[in-house]
């Protein structure tokens, strides 16, 4: 019988969580461009020589891939998306930067179903999606269906905890209580219910 790993110790685990922060942040400043993002899209930011113009580049948004290149060099960006973007609203501007250089900053807007990418293309390190800590966002700006979503797991986190049924058991509870009322022939009296 094969003995197990005892778990790590918080202390251990700590280390390995910097450990593996300082490898990723290291693999992320290798990349020939800095991108950032939220559920709803990923931003590129390609920096450039300060001479060149949105002619002399080449950027191509499709479905599920990027080329990102100055004319006649090879590809500083060239790869498939880990998920598919919306091209129709994802963009790019060439903006010139403080120090004379300029960036093209490329705006991924990220196709319906929202999650996190562990990288702008698949050949690239990846970063842990599992320590992505979100920045708090308002019920307001949440779109209609998630904003409903949220507010009912709000509403039945706060009914459990006060030991009140959640929003469907109170709906389950509702129906049986028409159709008895609706059955009064019926006897109940013997009936399991949950």
């Amino acid at each position: 019988m094969a003995e197990r790993a005892p778990s790590p110790t918080p202390s251990e685990r700590a280390r390995k969580d910097a450990e593996d922060r300082k490898r990723e942040e290291e693999e992320q400043a290798g990349l020939p461009y800095k991108w950032t993002q939220t559920l709803e899209e990923a931003e590129v930011s390609v920096p450039i020589q300060g001479n060149l113009k949105a002619r002399d580049l080449v950027v191509e948004l499709k479905k599920t891939h990027i080329k990102v290149a100055v004319k006649g060099q090879d590809p500083i960006i060239d790869g498939d998306f880990p998920h598919p973007i919306q091209t129709d609203d994802s963009t790019w501007v060439l903006s010139p930067k403080p120090d004379g250089s300029k960036e093209i900053l490329i705006t991924l807007a990220k196709a319906h179903g929202s999650y996190w990418w562990a990288h702008i293309v698949t050949s690239a390190p990846k970063i842990d999606t599992t320590k992505i800590v979100p920045e708090n966002s308002k019920l307001s700006e949440l779109d209609g269906e998630t904003r409903g979503m949220v507010e009912k797991m709000m509403y039945d986190q706060n009914q459990k905890a006060m030991g009140r049924p959640t929003s469907d058991e109170q709906k389950k509870d509702d129906i049986l209580k028409k159709f008895m009322k609706e059955h009064p022939e019926m006897d109940f009296s013997n009936a399991k219910i949950g």
